[in-house]
């Protein structure tokens, strides 16, 4: 986004129980459930969802203990988790269908590795990371304070609490802040769908929904009452796969920045981390974000390229929108690659990406999540290269 500059700006999110993110969430189940049987399994898993319905495709490789019926068996289970036995969509009575198959032979000999051949790259693509000190997350906020909206108000659906009874698992958020001289200070718009129970009237949603945003932004940053628009079309009853088709890999701008920095054009779930739409875009993320946590700049966006079969980066790319701290982008360009093996093998090492840690990372972003210490999860969000990068640049 432009620095130093007055304007607005949006970004959207979307829940847990959006078609797209059943969709995704069900994808990274069945990546999981083959990690979690074998660290070197490969998958390339889509899913669709519509009324009563489950469908899954695509490439494996991997142990011949997960069977067609253990994936059904899984993905009514994430159906389950997230919220959905209605009448349009159950995880007990939607039909499933299995047309899983074995991975091509020929994207195979081009990945792996053996016999003096470095492991390459599961595609050709170019990746990007991004991160910015706006946010204590290094997010931009529009896509933080959507993400973080949607996150509270699944909480409280789930939570028993009785301003949670009624809401169902499909909604949508929509934040329009306004930047002051490069830096967000209020909300100027919100726009919240979310699917309910018939009884429910709009005036009581709107009532719950105005409080939850308010203490989920910044003190005084919430929007205009006329400007807070909550179910604009009116009852939002008929949600979910029910409502309208869901599909792997449809909100990528949703799991990454929010439209605030560029998209490769690769989705995330589903796919294993030999896949660098994938992992080199969590390698982006993670070297963007400890740019900037190292003080070298107030925003980074990180570009790196590959070719399929090919091991090393053809590109990387970095640029500091005009906040740089006295860092010359070329040298640290030439940094970045000496302090992060950028293999796909290396960047899966350093960030210990063959373990089944994805399905949380299916809904409500992919990054500006908090790590589990105990987990080990979202290690792309560490900043533990702070220290090398000040060293390189004597700070």
């Amino acid at each position: 986004m432009r620095n130093n500059s007055d304007f607005l700006f949006a970004s959207e999110s979307v829940s847990e129980g959006h078609p797209d993110k059943v969709a995704d969430c069900i994808s990274d189940t069945v990546l999981d459930t083959y990690l979690a049987a074998d660290p070197e399994a490969r998958v390339a898993c889509e899913t669709m969802v519509t009324t009563n319905q489950i469908i899954l495709a695509g490439e494996v490789r991997g142990p011949e203990s997960i069977t067609k019926e253990l994936l059904i068996e899984k993905a009514r289970e994430t159906v389950k988790e997230i919220g959905y036995d209605q009448e349009g969509f159950s995880w007990k009575n939607a039909k499933s269908l299995n047309f899983m198959h074995s991975q091509s032979v020929n994207i195979a000999v081009g990945v792996d590795g053996g016999l003096g051949k470095d492991e390459g790259a599961g595609d050709q693509g170019i990746m990007f990371g991004y991160a910015t000190s706006e946010t204590e997350s290094l997010m931009p906020a529009p896509i933080y304070y959507a993400h973080k909206i949607l996150k509270n108000l699944n909480d409280l659906r789930k939570s028993g609490d009785i301003k949670g009874k009624g809401f169902l698992p499909d909604a949508k958020s929509q934040v329009t802040l306004r930047y002051v001289q490069g830096k967000p200070i209020e909300a100027t718009s919100i726009v919240l769908s979310t699917q309910h129970e018939e009884w429910m009237s709009q005036k009581e949603i709107k009532e719950i929904l105005g409080e939850l945003v308010t203490n989920t932004l910044p003190q005084g940053w919430m929007c205009p009452e006329q400007e807070f628009y909550v179910n604009p079309t009116g009852i939002f009853i008929i949600g979910g796969p029910d409502g309208d088709c869901g599909l792997t890999g449809r909100k990528i701008i949703v799991d990454t920045y929010g439209g605030a920095a560029p998209h490769g054009g690769g989705a995330f779930s589903g796919k294993d981390p030999t896949k660098v739409d994938r992992s080199a875009a969590y390698a982006c993320r993670y070297l963007a974000k400890n740019i900037v946590a190292a003080g070298l700049a107030d925003s980074c966006t990180l570009q790196i390229s590959y070719a399929i079969g090919v091991s090393h980066p053809l590109s990387v790319y970095v640029d500091l929108h005009d906040t740089g701290k006295d860092v010359n982008e070329k040298e640290l360009e030439k940094v970045l690659r000496e302090i992060m093996d950028l293999s796909p093998k290396g960047i899966r090492k350093h960030l210990r990406l063959n373990r089944p840690i994805y399905k949380e990372t299916a809904a409500y972003g992919h990054f500006g999540r908090q790590p589990d210490v105990v987990k080990d999860n979202f290690t792309w969000e560490q900043t533990d290269l702070v220290d090398t990068l000040r060293l390189a640049f004597k700070r």
